[in-house]
């Protein structure tokens, strides 16, 4: 774990999270990952939106959890997961905050994706 002061999202870096009141289907090919109605929409600064879902709507049939971390001063330490298919591995294609920051609470429990690897569809 790190021990650095968080940041603490503001005009110069911000930070929103909001129910994205959509279905969201994450993929792999045909693979269906994830499948929600109850995931969260991060926007923060300049990025694109973030889709995170609840780990509980998601395969977890198909994760591997990694030794990777990360460390992000606004949400905190990131572990990482694989999705593990038989046609291959997806390495660190999937994150997630488990004590993220109390500005980013709501994002606890959930997972996201990297969408240069899992098509995340956000439905009408």
């Amino acid at each position: 774990m790190t021990t650095w002061e968080p940041e603490i999202p503001g005009p110069d870096h911000p930070i929103t999270i909001e129910k994205t009141g959509r279905r969201v289907v994450a993929r792999v090919g045909e693979h269906v990952v994830a499948d929600t109605t109850r995931a969260l929409t991060l926007r923060e600064a300049d990025y694109p939106p973030v889709q995170y879902i609840p780990l509980d709507d998601v395969d977890q049939t198909l994760l591997a959890a990694t030794d990777t971390r990360t460390y992000c001063p606004y949400k905190g330490d990131a572990s990482y997961y694989s999705i593990a298919l038989a046609e291959g591995e997806l390495i660190d294609a999937v994150w997630s905050y488990r004590e993220p920051y109390d500005s980013v609470a709501d994002i606890a429990g959930h997972v996201a994706f990297y969408a240069d690897r899992v098509e995340v569809a956000v439905g009408a």
